[in-house]
């Protein structure tokens, strides 16, 4: 039976019109996706069965960083000093970006002093200042004795090996600015400027609070975020034997009221608002290395086991479970007494290997090697790719394989890789090396008679150095060179851009030898010379067969002594 159909009346009788309902405001999910499901964007989908269930947080760069720092870093570090990869990609780094030697080059910007100061400073007297500084430097940086290194342990060179080596692993590198002057009253030391390298651990807010407004990481910033102090702890949090110092720390400003530097810090910048590094170049790679070692270690440890347990013995009756199944019966025990008898007494050997004799009803079983995987190479290689792209290197770099490539491929790739290195090397030597350079150099003009330009007043640089810091301290900083894969096409190519004027002999030198230009002229004119003293015919790159026979025959005058 269906029910009656209920209709409302109105006053005149007739059925009232329906009701007009409002409708329903779509949720804010809906709402951002159109009410579809769907979003303009792929990367702002909620609903797919790919996209759902990932929501990462949006946080600011220091709570990403800061937070976890001590665990990524002390994962990082353990790659390194376990793994063989992660250790020879931080090295492979470390000697193309510092190297052997690691120094500068002064390149004062005469123009900006001219402008500045309205002295005549010009090229010729640039030249003229970076030799002597140079000199200075040198003498300062390779000291024998180590005065550079507050702890006298290292050269400049090594102290920036160990420094760029933290910024690789640790994010971070720190160092303070000491004046030592009772070195330099004891007669040792040059300079009293000297530095000390800080493990960047021992940056940290007092008693490992947590980050507040005005400090973050053991960076104190102002309103602006700038550093104006560092909180050093004296002791790094495992020494247990400066265990008392584990929790004292000493405020240190980030320069003098001068201007001088007290503490240099260097980071690789990421993100607007980044007070601390905490990631090094192998952060985005550490679980893959980790996956690596354990698949390493399993394929060998199967390796291992099938090269051991190769074969084995069948025999129909098992010594000890046969007989208590029987009952201990005579003829089961006499039969395992007759297998050890015959094994005892037969013992046919070929050369240093036992021939298998074996006992009647024996039989030997073999164990068939399986593994190790025949894909476990590819996956290996692709691994290290995947490695050698997230530390901006290239690939043959990590694995240090080159069976597989050749000139064209090896080219573009180390070609690319010189780009992240080059930048690299740059950046630290901005951030840190010259922030070093720049406090020993406030010394050397105090101490040294400099050139300077003709009607200056000879303490015009260290009285007005703050104010001229910048132009006076600029710098080249050389480091190994770019290397070659094939030196005579190359070097060609080099020859080629002088000669186009695309190129300049001090950044072909500086770029594939890693030198200074002016000490090869210098040695080329010392070979030469000596080409002439023995009488000898001078090669082709000396230019000596363009010159006369009396030339070439005359010894150069010595210079007058007075």
């Amino acid at each position: 039976m269906t029910q009656p159909t209920v209709r409302i009346l109105g006053p005149d009788g007739r059925p009232l019109p329906p009701v007009q309902r409002p409708r329903p405001r779509p949720r804010r999910a809906s709402a951002l996706s159109g009410g579809f499901g769907q979003t303009p964007y792929d990367a702002a989908d909620i609903t797919s069965p790919h996209m759902a269930a990932w929501n990462p947080l949006l946080w600011s760069p220091d709570v990403e960083l800061n937070v976890y720092r001590d665990r990524i870093v002390s994962r990082i570090r353990d790659l390194v000093r376990n793994d063989g990869w992660a250790s020879g990609a931080i090295t492979r780094v470390l000697d193309n970006a510092i190297g052997g030697t690691f120094r500068p080059i002064s390149k004062p910007d005469y123009r900006s002093l001219r402008v500045r100061t309205g002295y005549s400073f010009d090229a010729m007297w640039a030249e003229e200042w970076a030799r002597e500084v140079d000199a200075h430097w040198r003498c300062w940086a390779e000291d024998e004795d180590r005065f550079c290194d507050a702890g006298r342990r290292l050269t400049f060179t090594q102290m920036m090996w160990v420094a760029f080596r933290h910024h690789l692993i640790d994010g971070d590198c720190l160092a303070q600015v000491c004046w030592i002057p009772e070195r330099v009253r004891a007669g040792g030391a040059e300079y009293a400027t000297a530095f000390h390298l800080i493990d960047p651990d021992r940056l940290s807010n007092p008693q490992y609070n947590w980050d507040l407004k005005h400090i973050r990481g053991g960076v104190e910033i102002d309103d602006y975020g700038a550093p104006v102090g560092y909180h050093i702890c004296r002791a790094h949090q495992g020494d247990w034997m400066q265990a008392a110092d584990t929790v004292i720390w000493d405020y240190i400003p980030r320069e003098t009221d001068w201007g001088r530097a007290n503490i240099v810090h260097y980071f690789q910048t990421e993100r607007a608002d980044q007070h601390r590094g905490g990631a090094g170049i192998l952060a985005p790679v550490v679980q893959r290395l980790k996956m690596l070692i354990k698949y390493d270690g399993t394929e060998l440890d199967a390796a291992i086991i099938n090269a051991i347990f190769g074969a084995f013995v069948e025999s129909p009756y098992d010594p000890a479970l046969v007989e208590d199944a029987l009952g201990g019966d005579e003829v089961v025990s006499g039969y395992q007494a007759l297998r050890t008898d015959f094994h005892g007494g037969n013992s046919v050997m070929l050369g240093n290997a036992r021939m298998p004799i074996l006992a009647p009803g024996e039989k030997i079983g073999t164990v068939s090697a399986a593994r190790p995987d025949s894909n476990f190479e590819q996956f290996e290689n692709a691994m290290l790719r995947n490695v050698a792209s997230g530390a901006g290197m290239a690939s043959m770099q990590v694995s240090n394989n080159w069976s597989d490539v050749n000139y064209s491929s090896a080219r573009g790739a180390l070609g690319e890789a010189w780009k992240t290195l080059f930048r690299r090397r740059e950046n630290v030597s901005k951030g840190f090396a010259s922030g070093i350079r720049g406090a020993w150099l406030e010394e050397c003009v105090a101490l040294n008679d400099l050139p300077l330009p003709r009607g200056c007043p000879p303490d015009f640089l260290a009285r007005y150095f703050a104010a001229i810091k910048t132009p006076l301290a600029r710098c080249r900083w050389l480091g190994p060179g770019r290397g070659w894969l094939d030196p005579v096409a190359e070097r060609q190519g080099s020859i080629l851009g002088m000669d186009a004027g695309l190129s300049t002999l001090e950044n072909e030198v500086a770029e594939n030898a890693g030198g200074d230009w002016e000490e090869y002229v210098d040695q080329r004119a010392v070979e030469v010379r000596k080409f002439q003293e023995c009488g000898l015919t001078p090669p082709d790159w000396s230019g000596g067969q363009n010159q006369t026979a009396t030339q070439a025959a005359t010894p150069p005058q010595k210079p007058d002594a007075s």
